[in-house]
């Protein structure tokens, strides 16, 4: 069983994870913790497994979509048993906590990088449109960005000399602001710019394109992440700014 808590985090803790992944990562955590592999070893394929998302949407049609989404799924399966193993095995070290940040980023990126590329049609007859592949790559900042700006309140309170922020401290301390945050966490509209939800929202897009015969709906995709992306990043900086986590 998963200690008390894992499954239960405020943050950390993807809904995927919560949902399905775990009860099948537990099953390769316990044929991986007698051997010799290691949780910085895990993390390293599952940094690759994200960025495979990538090239695999490159490739056209539907396929290309479901390999994207196999491989991200590859990634949280990786992303929960590295920590199991973690655990078990009692190998905790800053280095595996800062490479699988590190994971994360470039999952998020690779798949958005990826949508913009396939929306680009880099392997159609006609005129390779790089607005598209643009745009991606627009998403792909946005969303490395929103996770830096949490990020960045650790280091700026660690310079400071202070605590680990609380999770009370997320709350801004307006409360036109902490309305508009929760209508934005109800909603949810945010989290199809990372990896996980973008994958599945692809999928869905690539199906329809299937059906309509062109890649309107997913050129469509693009432009609305790379809208979230930029929109989101400002907000969250915002709601950084007005809660107590800076101070």
């Amino acid at each position: 069983m998963h200690p008390a808590g894992v499954k239960d985090r405020r943050s950390g803790e993807h809904w995927g994870g919560r949902l399905y992944m775990r009860e099948i990562s537990l099953r390769i955590t316990r044929l991986l913790v007698g051997t010799r592999i290691t949780p910085n070893q895990l993390t390293y394929v599952m940094t690759l497994a994200g960025v495979l998302a990538a090239p695999a949407l490159l490739v056209p049609g539907l396929t290309g979509a479901v390999l994207a989404v196999v491989a991200v799924q590859l990634y949280l399966l990786l992303d929960c048993v590295d920590g199991e193993v973690a655990r078990w095995k009692k190998q905790y070290s800053l280095a595996g906590v800062y490479l699988d940040r590190v994971g994360a980023y470039l999952c998020d990126a690779a798949v958005l990088v990826g949508f913009g590329l396939r929306a680009a049609d880099l392997w159609g007859s006609g005129r390779i449109d790089w607005l598209w592949a643009f745009l991606g790559t627009l998403a792909a900042l946005g969303a490395i960005l929103i996770k830096a700006e949490t990020d960045l309140v650790g280091v700026a309170r660690h310079q400071a000399g202070l605590p680990v922020v609380k999770d009370a401290a997320a709350e801004p301390r307006s409360s036109g602001m902490a309305l508009a945050r929760r209508a934005a966490a109800a909603l949810k509209f945010h989290r199809l710019v990372l990896g996980i939800e973008a994958s599945l929202l692809i999928l869905v897009l690539a199906a329809l394109d299937t059906v309509r015969g062109d890649l309107f709906f997913s050129r469509l995709g693009v432009a609305v992440l790379a809208g979230i992306a930029l929109v989101q990043t400002l907000l969250h900086l915002v709601s950084i700014l007005v809660s107590s986590r800076l101070r």
